[in-house]
């Protein structure tokens, strides 16, 4: 499958993956930080549908990779990726800097997927 039939904003499909630069790194080469305007995030709980988990609990105990909960993992990320960038886009920012994700369960079962970042402001050297 080629980059462009490929969905998602990781793989920049997502109209809204080009509203704002995203980077793991403390600063964007080639362009000089000239406002901070704070952290951002996108926060979504997941938790897998009924049949998911039915199918995850057999796949699991084969052992090896469950492709079920891996979408689930997948899109609760996407998610929360595209919430963070929304927020940024919101206060203004061209990018977010310092980029992460974190996850815990909240519950039994629903899992929350944290996206965060510091929004800056920047201009090309």
């Amino acid at each position: 499958m080629s980059e462009q039939h490929q969905e998602g904003p990781f793989r920049g499909a997502h109209p809204e993956a080009a509203l704002v630069i995203v980077t793991t790194g403390p600063d964007l080469a080639g362009h000089e930080i000239t406002e901070y305007l704070g952290i951002v995030r996108g926060i979504v709980v997941r938790a897998t549908s009924i049949g998911q988990g039915i199918v995850g609990a057999f796949k699991g105990l084969a052992g090896g990779n469950i492709k079920e909960y891996v979408d689930v993992c997948d899109a609760a990320r996407q998610e929360a990726y595209l919430l963070m960038m929304r927020h940024a886009r919101d206060l203004g920012a061209h990018a977010v800097i310092a980029m992460r994700y974190d996850a815990t369960e909240f519950v039994q079962g629903a899992t929350e997927v944290l996206a965060y970042g510091t929004a800056v402001r920047v201009t090309k050297k």
